[in-house]
């Protein structure tokens, strides 16, 4: 099996009670609500990749303030008209916080929308899986930067797919 690594950055914004989110267009049409950040261009830092990635998913300059964790994950991803793969995710996640801009939706991106959610609405929201990780990296900030799956808990939930 063809194996694929993945290294990606992104920012936890909360402002006012809100956090904000963009929406992932997955590539059967559904739509999740997801952190912004994405892929790292390669010699790209991290930290740069976060900027940019919020930069262009939401119009926002940010500015990454502290480091909260990185999330791994692994799992067989289908790929079309081609033999499944062995994908491995390593999401680097920083609380951010927004510097200037204004709120816009990327276009002809992988995101439709951005937009601020109370946080007590997160649980309500269609979303990735990430955003549960990086909510609680963000509320518990392990001094390791990792989250621990608890005992007989699947790492990731419900079936939603993976935003690599």
């Amino acid at each position: 099996m063809r194996q694929e690594l993945r290294v990606a950055a992104y920012a936890v914004c909360v402002q006012d009670g809100s956090i904000l989110l963009a929406r992932w267009v997955a590539p059967d049409g559904t739509r999740y609500w997801t952190l912004p950040g994405g892929g790292m261009e390669h010699g790209e830092d991290p930290h740069d990749t976060v900027v940019r990635e919020v930069e262009e998913e939401t119009g926002y300059t940010a500015e990454p303030v502290a480091l909260l964790g990185v999330d791994s994950r692994r799992h067989t991803r289908q790929r079309r008209l081609r033999s499944p793969a062995d994908h491995h995710s390593l999401r680097i996640v920083y609380e951010a916080q927004v510097t200037g801009g204004e709120l816009r939706h990327e276009t002809g991106g992988s995101t439709d929308r951005a937009a601020w959610h109370p946080l007590p609405a997160v649980p309500r929201l269609q979303r990735v899986p990430l955003v549960d990780v990086a909510l609680r990296l963000w509320r518990e900030r392990p001094a390791a930067g990792r989250m621990l799956t608890p005992p007989g808990a699947p790492p990731d939930s419900g079936g939603v797919p993976h935003r690599s």
